[in-house]
C-alpha cells in the first residue's frame, strides 16, 4: 500500500468513527442544558449539524475504499444505532440525520482500492474542514468546563464527562493533524493508545454507574467492578516496562471484550425499556461503539 492509499484510507476510517462521536457529543451537550443555557445549546446544535455534514461526506467517499476490519468492527454503527437515533430524537426533540446511518449500513470495503489524485484532494479538504470544526468544538467544550467549574453554568452532564469528551476531541484533532503533516502512519505508540482508552473505558463505567437508577443494584455493582478493573489496568500499564506491554494489552483486550458484552446487553435493555436509568439510548450505543473501536485497536 502506497502513502496516498494509507492517507486516504486511514483518514476516512478516522472520520467514520470520530465524526459520528463528535456529532453525538454535541447532541448530548445540547440535551443537557436548562433554558438558561440556550445560547450554549444553539452552539452545540451548530456543531452537531456541521459534523453530520462532515460525516455524510466521509461516508460518500468511503464506499469500496475502507478496510473490511473497520466495517465489521461495529465502531461505525451497530445493530442498535438506527433505533437509538429514533428513540433519542423522540425523547429530546433534537433532529438527527438518520439517512447517514442508513448509508453507512450499505458501505462496502475495498480489498485493493483505487486511490486517485481527485480522491486525495477531497480527503485533504475533509481533513482540513475537520480540523477547523474541531478547533471550534474544543473551544466550546473548554468554555463549558470553565463555566461549570466556576458555578456560572448548570448542565446535567457531569464535569468529568465534559473533560472526557474534550480529550476525545483533542485525540481526533491530533490524528488528523498528524496525517496532514505526513507523520509515519504505522508509528503509533500502543502504550499511549492503551492508557488513553483504558481511561475512557474506566470513565464509561463510572458514568454508567452514576446514570443508572438507584434501584438497579446489580448493574451498578457490575459497572463499579469494571471501573475498578480498568483503574488496575491503568496502574499496571504505568508500572510495566515496554517488554511487558504484550501482557498488558492482552489483559486490556480480555477486559474490554467483557465490558463490550455488558454495554451491548445494556444498550438492548435500555432500548427495550427493561433497564431503569437516565441514559439516552444513543449514549448507550455511543459507548458500545467506542468499546468496539478499542477492541479493534487492541486486536491489530
Amino acid at each position: 500500500m502506497n502513502n496516498n492509499q494509507k492517507y486516504v484510507i486511514l483518514s476516512l476510517e478516522l472520520h467514520l468513527f470520530f465524526a459520528r462521536i463528535m456529532k453525538e457529543h454535541s447532541l448530548f451537550l445540547e440535551a443537557g442544558f436548562t433554558p438558561e443555557g440556550a445560547k450554549f445549546a444553539r452552539q452545540a446544535e451548530h456543531f452537531k449539524q456541521q459534523f453530520e455534514m462532515l460525516l455524510s461526506r466521509a461516508v460518500r467517499l468511503s464506499d469500496c475504499i475502507i478496510s473490511p476490519e473497520v466495517i465489521n468492527s461495529g465502531e461505525i454503527i451497530t445493530e442498535f444505532t438506527l433505533t437509538a437515533e429514533k428513540q433519542t430524537q423522540r425523547f429530546t426533540g433534537i433532529q438527527i440525520d438518520k439517512r447517514i446511518t442508513q448509508m453507512e449500513s450499505k458501505l462496502r470495503s475495498g480489498h485493493n482500492p483505487c486511490v486517485n489524485l481527485e480522491l486525495v484532494r477531497e480527503v485533504k479538504q475533509l481533513n482540513q474542514t475537520s480540523i477547523r470544526l474541531l478547533n471550534g468544538l474544543i473551544q466550546l467544550k473548554e468554555n463549558l468546563i470553565h463555566n461549570v467549574l466556576n458555578c456560572r453554568l448548570f448542565t446535567v452532564n457531569y464535569p468529568l464527562l465534559l473533560k472526557h469528551i474534550l480529550r476525545e476531541a483533542k485525540l481526533y484533532r491530533t490524528y488528523v493533524t498528524n496525517y496532514e503533516n505526513g507523520r509515519d502512519f504505522d508509528c503509533q505508540n500502543m502504550r499511549q493508545i492503551e492508557q488513553f482508552w483504558n481511561q475512557i473505558m474506566m470513565e464509561h463505567a463510572l458514568f454508567i454507574r452514576g446514570l443508572l437508577d438507584p434501584s438497579e443494584n446489580a448493574l451498578i455493582e457490575t459497572s463499579d467492578g469494571f471501573a475498578k478493573d480498568y483503574e488496575r489496568l491503568l496502574a499496571q500499564s504505568r508500572e510495566r516496562s515496554d517488554l511487558a506491554l504484550i501482557s498488558t494489552t492482552g489483559e486490556s483486550l480480555e477486559e474490554t471484550l467483557k465490558f463490550r458484552d455488558f454495554k451491548q446487553a445494556g444498550t438492548e435493555g435500555i432500548q427495550d425499556c427493561k433497564i431503569q436509568s437516565i441514559i439516552l439510548p444513543l449514549l448507550a450505543d455511543h459507548v458500545l461503539r467506542e468499546a468496539n473501536h478499542y477492541i479493534r485497536l487492541l486486536s491489530n
